[in-house]
């Protein structure tokens, strides 16, 4: 729980954001309007605590966001409040409301971009404030994770039937039959076009059949993720194998994937046979989140992760790359999601779907069901079958892989996007899908057969997220309304009084990302915690290029401690940094320091031939600077004084 100086920090900026409320939109939030709400909020903080601004408000602005969908009516009586004056709009930012909503609740004509803007703001900022979390939080993620594995027992039996359909079937007019059953087939609403169940998964693989049809993948540079395995090794751990499944090497022989060279080979043969090839379990872990609870993240065996690391890689650049999928299916860039939710705020013509709990849906049978046999093999290879919880209990997995394979992200995609490719009417339609995770957008008159689709293959579509009416668009963090950026700064990171590196840099980037969305009352206070803190900050006119720095400040070069580098010819200034703990590992045998510098510094096959070599660096995060000894410690890092 924050306490009470922090608390008091909190409140100091929510005046401050009133301020800014009132100087932009002074028409309708006057100066007795801003006194009130503040009162109001200091009062609600009083009796409530922080939970007021993590929960009470937070909840305020999910409804007010379904209601911009058109999903329900946005009126007191459903949220607890006070009415405002003659409506039955919430007293709290009842100005703004009245602005957006007529008296029913429902979305104006014309409503008010500038204060759908400042509403979500003033409501959304603490939604995610890291605070922390209870035991019963933890019990109800575990209990999720459980309950999402059960419905996937029904989905596996649904699966099967579809499979079993898609193998032995034959057209009857409009209905689909089977041993004399009628087979369900769903009917796509906009054009009166009917597309039976089967159709759609004739098409989809059709679809990954052509996208993987020069594909390799044994053309893979295996690799670790930087979180944490199963099998509890860290750093040059990873690289001492003590066991590798026989499932992986059946593919990806010992030999050829899990040593350096065949110098490797000869030198530590003997080593082989105590090398187990059993297969382990991955282990669920529970990271924070925010106050809301925790993240579930399982941690996958140190021989499954390296060689998910490695096709991952492959498939993420293969899909990004190819003809079919490029621009469409992204992994690394956001921005056309992005832009997309932009423009449709305006235009209308996409609607934005949000897939709910998509990592924990997405069924082996499924992949099973839409995925070609020439890679499919080698992505159930390097498939973990179960999971340990945190209590011990080991629960077998029905779906593909959970969150932490570095498969997860890209099956799931590909799996939306071969459905939805299958289910579109027309080719122009297929042209106009786009996915990014568990983010999709796809053209208006086909959202109804994209939801239906979806969740006829046991995905969930998140209704409360999706926006397929009105001017309010999300996707990919863009929250846009009639083509304005409507996203609201999130805190995250709990303030603190003494100097941590971790509020140091983030506070110094949300107080730019208010200068940016021209709140300077706010940017002004929080510059004012900042540097009662850490002193004089370092601005952006300093031009101290990857470094934390404001957009603007009252210091100047003079307040900081400077001296002339004749080497660079420039002067060089005395200013906080954030570095990152290391050490140095020395009894590293050197067949594994070979074949971590293969993994980590040395381009994949499919990336040599991009390009000039400061091209395949940049895609490739390619450090110049390589130690195979040198290791940094996560989450250790520390606030120190450079010269820059």
């Amino acid at each position: 729980m924050a306490d009470k100086k922090s608390l008091d920090n909190v409140v100091n900026v929510i005046a401050a954001m009133l301020r800014d409320a009132h100087a932009s939109h002074g028409v309708v939030f006057n100066t007795r309007a801003m006194r009130l709400t503040y009162r109001k909020i200091v009062s609600r903080l009083g009796n409530e605590g922080i939970g007021f601004l993590t929960k009470t408000l937070a909840r305020l602005g999910k409804r007010f966001d379904q209601a911009l969908t058109g999903q329900k009516p946005f009126v007191c009586d459903d949220l607890g409040c006070k009415p405002y004056l003659n409506t039955k709009l919430p007293k709290l930012f009842g100005e703004f409301f009245e602005t957006i909503f007529d008296k029913d609740g429902h979305v104006l004509h014309d409503p008010d971009a500038l204060s759908v803007r400042i509403v979500r703001q003033l409501l959304l900022p603490f939604g995610k404030y890291k605070l922390p979390y209870t035991d019963s939080q933890e019990h109800e993620v575990i209990s999720a994770f459980k309950k999402a594995e059960e419905d996937l027992t029904n989905v596996g039996k649904n699966l099967q039937e579809i499979a079993d359909l898609y193998r032995h079937y034959h057209v009857d007019t409009k209905e689909r039959r089977y041993h004399g059953q009628r087979i369900d087939f769903y009917r796509d609403a906009e054009n009166d076009a009917f597309r039976p169940i089967d159709d759609v998964v004739r098409d989809s693989r059709r679809a990954l059949t052509k996208l993987f049809l020069r594909f390799d993948p044994k053309n893979i540079t295996p690799r670790h993720g930087p979180g944490a395995v199963a099998t509890k090794q860290r750093n040059s751990g990873k690289f001492r194998w003590t066991n590798v499944s026989s499932r992986i090497t059946e593919l990806y022989p010992f030999d050829e994937y899990f040593l350096s060279s065949q110098g490797a080979v000869c030198d530590t043969y003997k080593e082989f046979f105590r090398i187990g090839s059993e297969d382990l379990s991955a282990r669920v872990l529970l990271v924070p989140k925010d106050s809301r609870g925790p993240r579930l993240i399982s941690c996958e065996p140190v021989d499954f992760q390296w060689i998910q690391g490695g096709l991952g890689g492959a498939i993420v650049h293969h899909v990004e790359s190819h003809y079919l999928t490029k621009g469409k299916v992204n992994f690394t860039d956001q921005n056309v999601n992005r832009n997309k939710a932009l423009e449709s705020s305006i235009t209308g013509d996409y609607v934005t779907l949000d897939l709910k709990e998509a990592s924990d849906r997405v069924h082996i049978d499924l992949v099973r069901l839409l995925f070609p046999d020439t890679v499919l093999p080698y992505l159930e290879a390097c498939r973990t079958l179960s999971t340990e919880l945190p209590n011990g209990e080991k629960l077998k997995l029905n779906k593909f892989a959970p969150m932490g394979s570095a498969l997860c992200f890209p099956i799931l995609a590909l799996t939306v996007w071969a459905l939805l490719h299958g289910a579109a009417p027309n080719v122009d339609t297929r042209k106009r899908i786009f996915v990014y995770g568990d983010d999709v957008i796809v053209p208006r008159a086909f959202a109804r057969s994209a939801i239906t689709t979806l969740e006829s293959f046991g995905l969930l579509v998140n209704r409360d997220k999706s926006c397929c009416q009105g001017f309010f668009r999300e996707s990919c963090g863009m929250d846009a309304f009639k083509g304005i950026d409507v996203t609201p700064v999130r805190f995250r990171t709990v303030w603190h009084k003494s100097p941590r590196p971790d509020t140091y840099c983030a506070y110094i980037s949300y107080a730019n990302a208010f200068y940016d969305r021209g709140w300077h009352h706010t940017y002004r206070e929080i510059c004012n915690m900042l540097e009662s803190v850490f002193g004089f900050i370092p601005s952006d006119q300093m031009s101290l290029k990857r470094y934390p720095s404001l957009r603007c400040s009252s210091a100047t070069e003079l307040n900081f401690r400077s001296r002339w580098n004749r080497h660079l010819q420039r002067y060089q200034y005395l200013v906080h940094d954030v570095k990152s703990k290391s050490h140095l590992e020395e009894n590293v045998c050197g067949w594994q320091k070979l074949l971590r510098y293969f993994s980590e510094a040395c381009p994949p096959p499919y990336i040599q031939s991009m390009g000039s070599q400061q091209e395949r660096d940049f895609i490739f995060n390619i450090k110049p600077a390589f130690s195979v000894s040198l290791y940094t410690d996560r989450r250790t890092s520390l606030l120190v004084k450079r010269w820059r």
